[in-house]
Formats: C-alpha cells, sequence, structure tokens
C-alpha cells in the first residue's frame, strides 16, 4: 500500500511538472527592408540569419528587397522594423520630419569611387571637366564634384548625363566617360571582367568632402522608445553576424552565396576579401559612429545647400544598442 502511494505520487509530480513547466515563447515577428539587392554590404545580416543567431535572440527576421518606396519612409513610418540607408538620407530625411535614427555604421569609411576608362583621359578630378557623367541626377552628386574639381584646381564641370542604375561598367565610354561605383562591387567586378579601370577614391579627398557612413542601419524613434528590447537583441544578432564575417571572408561569402545563386560567386568572394576587413577598419567594435562624422558632413551639406537647416547630429544616431565592447 505505502508503496503504491509513492508510485501515484512520483506519477503525480511528472504529470504536474510536464502540465506546468514554462513553454516556450515564440519568436518575435521583425522586417528589415534592404537598400539595394544584397550583395556584400549585407553579408553579417545574412550570416546571422543562416546561423540562427536571431532565431537565439527570439527574433524571426525576414529581409526585404526594396520597391519604389524611400526606405526611409517605410521604417520612419513603422511599416517595417529596420532598414538600410546611407547618412546623407538619413540626414535629409530628418530635416523633413521622418522620425529615423541610424543604430549602426555597417562600413565604418566611405568606399565610393568614380571610376573611368584608361582612354577617357581622366586621372584625376580636374580632369573630371567637360567629361560625360553618368549619375542617378542626384544634387548631392553635383556638390562632390564641384568640390572635387575645385579641390584638384580644375576650373568648369562635368557633362551631366543621368542614366540611372543597370551596368554602369557596360555604360562606360558608351553612354558616360566616369560615373561613380561601390568599389567592393563594380570595382571587383571590373577585375573579373579585366576590364581596367582608372579610380579615384572618396577617400582620397576627405579633407574637402568629409567621411560618411554610407551604409548604415536604421529604426524609427518610436521603435526604441516602445521596443528597446527587440532593438538590442536585433543588434547582437547582426553584429555577431559582422563580426564573423570580418574575421572568416572565405565562409561569410559561402553563406552569402547560398542566399544568392543568380550572383556569380567569385564576384562574391573577391569582395568579400576586399571588403571585410572594413567592416569594423579602425573603429572599436563594429557598427560605431563617432558624432564628428555625422556633424561634419551636416555642415558640408548646409553649405553646400543640400539641406535645410543644420541637423541635431546628437539625434540622428545612436550607438547605445550595440554589443558593449570586449
Amino acid at each position: 500500500m505505502k508503496k503504491a502511494i509513492i508510485i501515484g505520487a512520483v506519477l503525480l509530480a511528472i504529470v504536474a511538472a510536464i502540465l506546468f513547466r514554462p513553454q516556450p515563447q515564440p519568436n518575435t515577428a521583425a522586417q528589415l527592408l534592404l537598400d539595394w539587392t544584397a550583395n556584400t554590404n549585407h553579408t553579417g545580416i545574412y550570416v546571422a540569419l543562416e546561423k540562427g543567431w536571431y532565431k537565439d535572440e527570439g527574433i524571426e527576421l525576414k529581409i526585404i528587397t526594396p520597391s519604389n518606396t524611400a526606405v526611409e519612409t517605410v521604417v520612419g513610418s513603422g511599416k517595417v522594423d529596420f532598414g538600410i540607408s546611407f547618412q546623407e538620407y538619413v540626414t535629409s530625411s530628418r530635416l523633413q520630419g521622418v522620425p529615423i535614427v541610424s543604430i549602426a555604421a555597417v562600413i565604418q569609411h566611405n568606399t565610393a569611387s568614380f571610376a573611368a576608362l584608361p582612354e577617357s583621359g581622366i586621372k584625376s578630378p580636374r580632369d573630371f571637366v567637360g567629361k560625360r557623367y553618368g549619375g542617378w541626377g542626384l544634387p548631392i552628386e553635383r556638390a562632390i564634384l564641384e568640390t572635387l574639381i575645385k579641390a584638384d584646381q580644375g576650373k568648369g564641370e562635368p557633362r551631366y548625363v543621368q542614366i540611372g542604375s543597370g551596368d554602369l561598367l557596360r555604360m562606360l565610354g558608351r553612354d558616360a566617360d566616369f560615373v561613380q561605383i561601390f568599389y567592393a562591387w563594380q570595382g571587383i567586378e571590373a577585375k573579373l571582367r579585366k576590364l581596367p579601370l582608372q579610380i579615384i577614391s572618396m577617400s582620397d579627398y576627405f579633407a574637402v568632402v568629409p567621411d560618411y557612413y554610407t551604409p548604415v542601419i536604421i529604426t524609427s524613434e518610436k521603435k526604441l522608445r516602445t521596443d528597446p528590447q527587440l532593438v538590442r537583441k536585433f543588434m547582437a544578432a547582426t553584429a555577431k553576424g559582422y563580426e564573423f564575417a570580418e574575421k572568416h571572408p572565405r565562409q561569410a561569402a559561402e553563406i552569402l552565396i547560398k542566399h544568392l545563386p543568380d550572383t556569380d560567386p567569385q564576384l562574391i568572394k573577391d569582395s568579400q576579401k576586399w571588403l571585410s576587413p572594413r567592416y569594423r577598419a579602425d573603429a572599436p567594435r563594429w557598427g560605431e559612429q563617432k558624432l564628428e562624422v555625422w556633424e561634419n558632413f551636416g555642415n558640408w551639406l548646409l553649405k553646400n545647400k543640400l539641406i535645410e537647416g543644420k541637423l541635431d547630429a546628437k539625434r540622428a544616431f545612436t550607438n547605445d544598442f550595440l554589443p558593449k565592447e570586449d
């Protein structure tokens, strides 16, 4: 009898443990809107997704390819939680009342370049004068080019040709004499095509056109107020992904190739090798942003009448949601 009572008690304890044990909480759905077609700028995100690091943080992340709607407007309205943008767009959007905040710099320094074919005769910014610049027709393009030409003691301006998106390398010599490229992508692609390019890097002219963060990860002011824990967890997984990509470019490239089966795998591998050390560069941790970078570029935009009013740089970005330094 006593034995039966003991067995019954044990069984009751087991049933109670099963019935009342804590149930796993469902992951929180979150969305990230890209700025462009996925490329090595986004590798850390895909690494974190593939490794399950978002799920480890309780996040079910959906990556969305952009349509014609501005990423800044969509994120600012709260329709998606996070997005990929650029410092110049965050600056102009905030001054227009769009409540977005940059929460991480994807790449520590501006890697943009101007590219031309050797036969164009373009060797420095002064040679831009009279040449066809193929771009998007944005005021900032004109301001950057005019500043570079003046700094290089040139007189005059390029001929502006609006070419939009497409294969910029194939447009060189045909539709335009020089274009602006993302070196980690089109610059590497040109090498694979064995297409010689004359490259003029923005980094050589930071004294006249200040360095700026391109791209950055953004969220809304409301998200920071109402769900800071989600932002913190999202950044923990994302930072882990970029740190992995920085230390293991080959493995990171293989992960991105898996998610981009229609993209040249060699381009991804070579691009990743070039870009990985530039994610963090000289910063103490990946994603870190400096007030002086936001202020200096904001002042340059104002000086060139590209924005109306002075940017409150301290409110445009935050490092508060990055993982703590080791």
